[in-house]
């Protein structure tokens, strides 16, 4: 269905016209820039797994996924790792913000009092002309087709945030002011994540692809107030490596966890599972160097370097969803 079709005023629907402010969702997912440990999602390899519990249940065959966004995290957050991820030992980030603006109280490794002066948000402060200290947003998501089940957790890295339209393939918050621009609130819609089939990075594009129902509408928002929902958009070192409490007191060196069952690990990790299911396990190490991330504002981007393969999918989505419904 085309943009113009959507959004003709003869088709908006009751909820829509008799809504109040726009929502946190479209605060978050906009940058602000808005005029006027349970179940979740991966895009590891360019494919959407679901993970339950710290294990990969399901993968989804299909380049695409239809969701609805029900909440969101309030700020884009950071994490930086000073050494390589080691997939043998889930660690705790060295520093990391749940605000992108100051150190969590439970960084073990506080790098800078204020991200904004810290010399790893220095463009080059990583691999080639990357910053060290990446960026990520949660968001919490129900299936489309199930807006009444699980709701997920969704991670996004800076390329999926950051950047410009490109047609109707558009970033995260490219999207939501595409949205907003046209008194639309991304809570109010079917939203398709696509990978860009040309990036050679895990990357996700967004999409409308109609409204909600008025009964569809009222169930996400609910689904929106569950602890479930909010927790997804929480960012705690827990969820984001699977390392079990209590951490290292801040300035301290860091420690690692017990070993961990598989969670959305760095970006090198994903670069080596690639190029061990070509390469085969002994030489994948030697051809897998850390990748550039591309430039985490939209301003400059830079591309990384292609995988050489990407794992194939193992279910359908139907298979997916009926995986958790028989928990």
């Amino acid at each position: 269905m085309g943009s113009v079709a959507l959004f003709d005023p003869s088709q908006t629907p009751a909820f829509a016209k008799n809504r109040g402010p726009l929502s946190h969702i479209a605060k978050a997912l906009t940058g602000g820039n808005v005029g006027g440990g349970g179940k979740r999602i991966s895009i590891k390899g360019g494919v959407f797994r679901l993970i339950d519990g710290g294990k990969e249940i399901a993968a989804v065959d299909e380049r695409f996924l239809d969701v609805v966004v029900v909440n969101a995290a309030p700020e884009i957050g950071r994490v930086f790792y000073a050494s390589s991820y080691d997939s043998t030992a889930a660690a705790a980030p060295d520093c990391w913000s749940a605000d992108g603006k100051t150190p969590s109280a439970d960084a073990n490794n506080a790098q800078h009092t204020q991200c904004e002066g810290c010399p790893k948000n220095i463009a080059g402060s990583g691999q080639g002309n990357s910053r060290a200290c990446r960026y990520q947003q949660r968001l919490a998501v129900v299936l489309a087709n199930d807006i009444e089940g699980n709701v997920m957790q969704l991670t996004l890295p800076a390329t999926s945030i950051f950047g410009k339209d490109d047609g109707e393939n558009r970033p995260l918050q490219a999207y939501a002011r595409w949205l907003v621009a046209q008194d639309i609130d991304p809570a109010m819609v079917i939203t398709r994540l696509k990978f860009d089939t040309k990036s050679q990075s895990p990357k996700l594009f967004f999409k409308t692809m109609r409204w909600l129902t008025d009964n569809e509408y009222e169930i996400a928002q609910k689904q929106g107030k569950t602890d479930t929902a909010v927790k997804a958009v929480t960012m705690t070192v827990a969820k984001m490596d699977n390392v079990a409490a209590p951490l290292s007191v801040p300035g301290s060196k860091p420690k690692a966890a017990p070993k961990a069952v598989e969670e959305e690990p760095p970006e090198v990790a994903e670069m080596e599972a690639v190029a061990e299911a070509k390469f085969g396990k002994a030489k994948a190490k030697a051809k897998v160097t850390e990748p550039v991330e591309e430039d985490e504002e939209p301003v400059v981007r830079k591309e990384e370097k292609k995988p050489n393969a990407v794992p194939k999918a193992k279910s359908s989505l139907a298979a997916m969803v009926d995986d958790w419904d028989e928990e």
